[in-house]
């Protein structure tokens, strides 16, 4: 009687979603009979639960089994409370699970299954509004009945129910001579189930922060770095280890569910503000992955807004936050503290010169990793300034496969997570920091200054989640039996440090694969290659349908997101977000890119420019040439791709180009840009006053300037000689050169004259034996450097030759 009135009552107030969202039509169709289990013993969820199957039309869970099994219930309680005054847990295996259990070895044709059942009150942070309410959701704390109260009255709207895979009986058994060694057994694993939905929804119960630093201080590796360190500086252990203990306290998380609860009430009023939505893509891939894998999230890094966003988006969907490894620089007062409640753990920029402090923060890394916690890190090491992803900084991502080696608890899976803006926070400072201007280091002054910026519009922001790597599979490949050797022997493994790098190479082409492709993202592609940043608006229109049709005909990757809007809605918010304004005409309205957003527009660009790199790539072949055979396209391509595969983390193999290029012309000819002879062994471009080959020939910019930049280079050092002259020379000559052709010919492009992007070229040209270092230090090349020269004037129009030779020879 009074569960009926309970139920009921409850069904007035409760509102639940039920997840996985296929959890209903999966028991209905279930073979076998069922029984619910429940975590901890509550008439509240049971009641909840009732109504739930009864909405649902499943089994209900007061019902009784079959009559075999003695009258039970479909239900019981995994674990009670010792008392009605002790809160304390009785885990030992319930009645009624021993009598399934008796049931079963009695009955060998008899089947039963069981369903673990959570239910979280409150655990639909997305829907929170209320400070008070997002206290009271689900933790790991033992829940008193005034709470339990407390938390139907004020989180009854916004309830979780996680109905998981039925599970056999019989399977669970084992091989164990007694009922009751069974029935532990059963306990046991849906204990463990138990914990890790719990940990995949709220996060793994982490112990206060002196635990975990003094556990860390109590591992072997410390204590022996601790005497080194002694033996070294010559100072006490006493001495050693508070320097530890210092350093251990510097980098440790202190991380707070109250804390987070806060911060997502205020964040969802701060992104309100500040933006007009977030987009997160993808999520399914984290729903498959969060309860059986260690996740570490290895974002890009476009902002420090990045620190929050991606948090945030994913404790929305229900899921724990990682604990964020963040540079010390960030480490402010006050700002530090609160990172460190949130799950920021801090690292310095460098670990040369103490050998104790590297031993210290692996240990910490492996002591969260050991415990199930989902870690973030930005492989890039800083924030790009240009748009494009940097090149992987790979000893967060080394310390983790290490740390796997030596505690292999979970399987870990490596979630690249990609961030689109279409405005970004610190994009004045960026453009300084381009134009030579030294970075501004992080303070309380220059976040004072930040907030000004608030209260401007950022439009819209887009997470997606990219296709995930699996360690265990990058392990096998380089070791099928790595996980027989000792634990101790991974420093020693001549294969780790190629494995870190193929990991982060894999990471890098992923995040790129994630993209979204915003209304900001094709203006900027599109009005940054006309000499003005100005075209007729019917010219602009028919080029962002065409980039929008490219994209979809020839998609990049699966997980590329494209905006749904229409070329003239584009418009529209291109103005609207004063990236673009009109000009009146006679003839026809004129749309310029405004000033102040022009070179900016560039960072925007970039963050898309590898999804045209290859149509862009084989436009550039028909801006010179009204025609070319298929074979000096296809030799053309192999020569140029490597250099911007590396440069922008494109997805294809070299392997896969002829393919690849073949697939290209195929798009490029749907869309009438160029044709092929009868045979196919020649492509056309369009005669020069139609309007396909003037979208042939803005297509071409796309990528252009970044095969001025390598010619440059090349023409530079083919001008000094081999043997003449050093790569920190080249380097710096080419950075001048370049600035010196912006200047004169008014390139909008700061990353032009970037020198870490002339770097990585000379470090491919080295890699890839088209040029050499002598004894004497300095580049050696020959004639292989020659035809990567005479290449290059294939694609560079005379004009744009004479332009850089001009420049050089001055």
């Amino acid at each position: 009687m009074l569960s009926t009135l309970l139920r009921r009552l409850l069904a007035l107030w409760v509102r639940f979603t039920v997840r996985p969202d296929d959890a209903a039509a999966r028991l209905r169709s279930h073979p076998n009979p069922i029984c619910y289990v429940l975590e901890r013993r509550s008439v509240t969820d049971l009641a909840v639960l009732q109504n739930a199957s009864v909405a649902l039309k499943l089994p209900r869970p007061q019902k009784r089994l079959p009559q075999a099994f003695r009258d039970l219930r479909s239900f019981f309680y995994l674990t009670k409370p010792l008392g009605f005054w002790d809160e304390r847990i009785d885990r030992r295996p319930p009645q009624a699970l021993i009598e399934l259990v008796r049931t079963l070895r009695a009955n060998p044709d008899l089947e039963v299954d069981l369903v673990p059942v959570a239910v979280y009150w409150g655990r639909a942070p997305q829907k929170e509004r209320s400070f008070f309410k997002l206290l009271l959701v689900e933790d790991w704390a033992l829940t008193s009945r005034i709470r339990k109260l407390l938390q139907v009255l004020f989180n009854g709207r916004n309830t979780l129910i996680e109905i998981s895979e039925p599970v056999s009986v019989r399977k669970l058994l084992g091989d164990e001579a007694s009922i009751e060694l069974q029935s532990r057994r059963v306990a046991r694993a849906l204990r463990v189930q138990y914990a890790r939905q719990r940990t995949a929804r709220i996060g793994p119960d982490l112990s206060h922060r002196r635990t975990i630093v003094t556990r860390v201080l109590r591992t072997h590796a410390v204590r022996s770095a601790v005497a080194q360190e002694m033996r070294e500086r010559k100072i006490t252990r006493r001495q050693a280890m508070l320097l530890a203990r210092k350093q251990a306290e510097e980098i440790a998380a202190n991380y707070s569910h109250a804390f987070v609860r806060f911060m997502e009430f205020a964040l969802t009023r701060l992104w309100n503000r500040l933006y007009d939505g977030v987009e997160l893509a993808h999520i399914e891939t984290l729903e498959r992955l969060a309860k059986d894998h260690e996740i570490v999230y290895v974002p890009c890094h476009r902002s420090h807004m990045d620190y929050l966003l991606l948090s945030y988006a994913i404790y929305r969907q229900g899921y724990a936050i990682p604990h964020i490894a963040a540079g010390i620089n960030l480490n402010l007062p006050v700002i530090g503290r609160f990172l460190r409640k949130g799950g920021a753990f801090f690292i310095r920029r460098s670990f040369r010169g103490s050998a104790l402090y590297t031993v210290v923060f692996t240990n910490y890394l492996a002591a969260i990793m050991a415990r199930g916690h989902s870690i973030e890190y930005f492989i890039e090491g800083g924030r790009s300034r240009t748009g494009r992803l940097l090149q992987p900084k790979t000893g967060m991502l080394s310390m983790t496969v290490r740390s796997f080696l030596r505690h292999p608890q979970k399987p870990v899976a490596f979630l690249p997570v990609y961030f689109g803006y279409e405005r970004v926070v610190e994009g004045a400072t960026y453009i300084g920091e381009l134009s030579g201007k030294p970075k501004e280091k992080e303070s309380i002054a220059g976040l004072l200054r930040t907030l000004s910026k608030l209260r401007e519009r950022f439009g819209r922001v887009y997470v997606n989640i990219g296709e995930p790597i699996l360690l265990t599979d990058v392990l096998a490949q380089f070791d099928p039996e790595w996980n027989k050797r000792a634990l101790e022997d991974d420093a020693r493994l001549p294969w780790i440090n190629p494995a870190v790098n193929l990991i982060a190479g894999r990471i890098m082409r992923n995040i790129n694969s994630a993209a979204a492709v915003s209304p900001i993202n094709l203006l900027a592609v599109i009005l940054l290659a006309t000499p003005r940043q100005t075209m007729p608006e019917g010219d602009l229109l028919r080029q962002i349908e065409l980039y929008l049709s490219l994209l979809r005909t020839f998609p990049y990757s699966e997980r590329v997101t494209i905006t749904n809007l229409s070329p003239e809605e584009i418009l529209k918010y291109g103005e609207s977000m004063q990236v673009i304004s009109r000009e009146k005409h006679p003839l026809g309205d004129l749309i310029r890119m405004r000033e102040e957003s022009a070179i900016l527009a560039t960072y925007f660009r970039n963050n898309v420019l590898h999804l045209f790199a290859m149509p862009s790539l084989i436009a550039c072949a028909f801006d010179s040439n009204a025609s070319m055979r298929t074979e000096d396209i296809q030799r053309l391509a192999w020569r140029i791709y490597p250099y911007i595969a590396s440069e922008l983390f494109l997805r294809w193999g070299e392997s896969e180009l002829p393919g690849v290029v073949d697939a290209v012309l195929a798009a490029l000819a749907r869309h009438k840009l160029i044709e092929p002879t009868d045979d196919g062994s020649e492509w056309r471009r369009p005669p020069p006053n139609t309007a396909q080959a003037v979208q042939l020939s803005l297509l071409a910019q796309a990528t252009i300037q970044t095969i001025e930049r390598y010619y440059l280079a090349v023409a530079l050092l083919l001008k000094a000689g081999s043997g003449e002259i050093t790569q920190a020379a080249l380097e710096e000559r080419c950075q001048l050169m370049g600035q010196r052709m912006t200047m004169l010919y008014g390139l909008n492009s700061p990353e032009f004259f970037d020198r870490t992007m002339f770097k990585n070229f000379i470090d491919l040209l080295r890699a890839r034996g088209v040029i050499r270092v002598s004894s004497a230090g300095k580049l050696e090349f020959d004639e292989v450097l020659m035809r990567v020269a005479a290449d290059a004037q294939l694609v560079l129009n005379e004009q744009l030759r004479h332009s850089i030779l001009q420049v050089t020879h001055s």
